[in-house]
């Protein structure tokens, strides 16, 4: 270790003010460089995360109102066979669309208005508008919902034991239409084999 410093006392001996300076700032130079690229990487890899943690609970809420055509469809089944005359059934519901959800959003709207006057007499109005718009959250961090908009049935086809008679299909046929509020060119009824 002493003749590590003894060589480090000689070296600065010998080298000039000069050179001496000119080092010192490219050590500077190269120190504030490696600084601004670690504050970089570390930011960028910072909003990464929260970008795919608010990705995750988006993807969360959406999977959960995802399966609404499922959900109809086995209730429809389980209800539609417990008509009289009416064996196994299987429903089959297509959407429009998805469920939408929509969240509490908290929106903030600054309005600044200037006025300037030039030398020659005329006067210019500058009007800025600023919105900040923020999702609400629980404690949780999830979002919260104000309203869920169910998406609209395009149409029905219910296949079950016993449809081949006329009253069973017709029972089947006006369940359905009551339950979903689906007019009835939406809406068919075949018997299985």
């Amino acid at each position: 270790m002493e003749k590590f410093l003894n060589k480090i006392k000689e070296y600065l001996k010998n080298i000039s003010n000069k050179d001496m300076m000119r080092n010192l700032f490219i050590i500077l130079i190269i120190g504030i460089i490696l600084f601004i690229l670690a504050d970089i990487f570390i930011e960028n890899n910072k909003q990464q995360v929260k970008i795919g943690d608010n990705l995750d609970k988006v993807e969360d809420l959406q999977g959960s109102y995802s399966d609404y055509s499922t959900l109809l469809e086995n209730k429809l089944e389980n209800i539609l066979s417990q008509l009289k005359g009416v064996g196994e059934v299987k429903v089959m519901i297509t959407l429009e669309d998805t469920t939408e959800v929509v969240p509490a959003f908290n929106t903030t709207k600054n309005n600044e208005t200037t006025r300037e006057n030039d030398a020659q007499g005329g006067t210019r109005e500058i009007v800025r508008e600023d919105m900040t718009v923020q999702v609400v959250t629980n404690d949780n961090g999830e979002p919260i919902v104000l309203k869920e908009v169910r998406p609209t049935i395009k149409g029905v086809i219910v296949i079950a034991e016993g449809a081949e008679n006329l009253e069973v299909k017709e029972m089947l046929y006006e369940a359905v239409k009551t339950v979903l509020g689906v007019p009835g060119n939406r809406v068919e009824v075949y018997s299985s084999n």
